[in-house]
């Protein structure tokens, strides 16, 4: 077989395999489900700084948990400085190396582990930190952004939309999981928040949508962690309130299930949006950056509650019920769980560093006055 006929044999099985996949609309089977009808995916975000040596960790851990993928919510290099598990392995890389290295060692070191597990990305504002850009983002995770079942949805959702974008859509068990971009001060820009409503109308007629998961780098705007959040700038600050309003009527009018997941913020806050800011309606949020970048503290006027978290590490485990309810429940990973492979690979004292002392003592900015007045404050 000569090289052209070679090539075009790998292409026709590609083909083959997208089809499918795509045809069904559904991700490929990792785990039985339970007889309940019952099933279970992962998400979390901020892996940099050590995230070559805790996601692994997260990894084993969502596949033994039976989870159907993983979502990761952005920022997986730090970019405008070594991330520092690969300076322990590139202790004479050049800054202009780093650049080279740092989205190649994301797929290497924390993509890879998870196998053949379906992972899912959002881009966090990290991705754009110069010299990054959203082209070169594009390119780069390309295979992830066009994997079969988003490529599907694209083409299911308009036939000639073969444009690649790095916010998209995917329809799996009765729930639209919705990725959104606002890793950048002009987003949600003006085509982001119309195809963001489309898609609403679009599922508000599907009656085989029950929830919808919207998953994003910031958190929306006016949340327990407003003061590093889509509050940060006017643009961001506008458009993050309509999508919020959006998704209150979506649910008031058709009655389905809506819940926002977002990282960010280096914690675990669970209720997000449950404050005076919302007195027209509370949705389910939460906030999840505990995949290695470095962990501080919690914003010092959140009401205390044991089911927020810092100075921790790992990543939501979201268990469906048949109804399209959702139950979030974090999973910790512990130093003990790192694999041996990355221990060898990274030291143990590296390990120990990024357990012991990748935290920040310093304290985020205030949440809004309306979050305040909700706490008595």
């Amino acid at each position: 077989m000569n090289g052209r006929a070679a090539v075009e044999l790998h292409r026709t099985i590609i083909l083959v395999i997208a089809l499918s996949i795509g045809l069904s609309g559904t991700l490929p089977a990792q785990n039985p489900q339970s007889s309940s009808g019952t099933w279970k995916f992962a998400v979390s975000g901020d892996s940099r700084n050590c995230g070559d040596i805790v996601m692994p960790a997260i990894a084993a851990g969502v596949r033994a948990d039976g989870a159907a993928f993983y979502w990761h919510l952005g920022d997986y290099r730090a970019i405008y400085n070594f991330d520092e598990d690969y300076r322990r392995t590139h202790p004479q890389a050049t800054i202009s190396q780093y650049f080279d290295d740092a989205w190649p060692d994301f797929i290497q070191q924390q993509l890879a582990p998870f196998g053949d597990l379906p992972v899912f990305l959002a881009i966090g504002n990290h991705e754009l930190v110069s010299p990054m850009t959203r082209q070169q983002y594009v390119a780069q995770f390309a295979d992830w952004l066009d994997q079969p079942v988003l490529q599907h949805q694209r083409l299911a959702d308009d036939s000639n939309n073969h444009l690649l974008t790095t916010y998209y859509h995917w329809i799996h068990r009765g729930i639209d999981f919705i990725t959104m971009d606002n890793a950048s001060p002009d987003m949600f820009d003006a085509a982001q928040v119309a195809w963001f409503k489309r898609l609403l109308r679009n599922d508000a007629k599907n009656n085989s949508v029950r929830t919808l998961v919207v998953g994003m780098h910031e958190a929306l705007p006016d949340s327990w962690a407003a003061g590093h959040s889509m509050n940060d700038t006017p643009q961001q600050e506008a458009s993050g309130r309509d999508v919020y309003k959006q998704l209150i009527k979506f649910r008031e009018d058709n009655h389905k299930n809506v819940y926002v997941v977002a990282s960010h913020s280096h914690f675990l806050l669970h209720d997000v949006y449950n404050n005076a800011c919302h007195q027209g309606g509370v949705l389910p949020g939460w906030i999840v950056g505990s995949a290695g970048a470095v962990r501080y503290g919690l914003p010092p006027e959140r009401p205390d509650s044991p089911l927020d978290k810092t100075y921790v590490y790992g990543y939501l485990l979201a268990t469906v019920a048949p109804d399209g309810s959702i139950d979030f429940q974090f999973r910790q990973v512990l130093r003990s769980d790192v694999p041996v492979s990355v221990v060898n690979k990274f030291s143990d004292d590296q390990v120990k560093w990024c357990f012991e002392q990748n935290r920040s003592e310093k304290k985020p900015p205030s949440a809004p006055k309306c979050a305040l007045a909700a706490s008595g404050q």
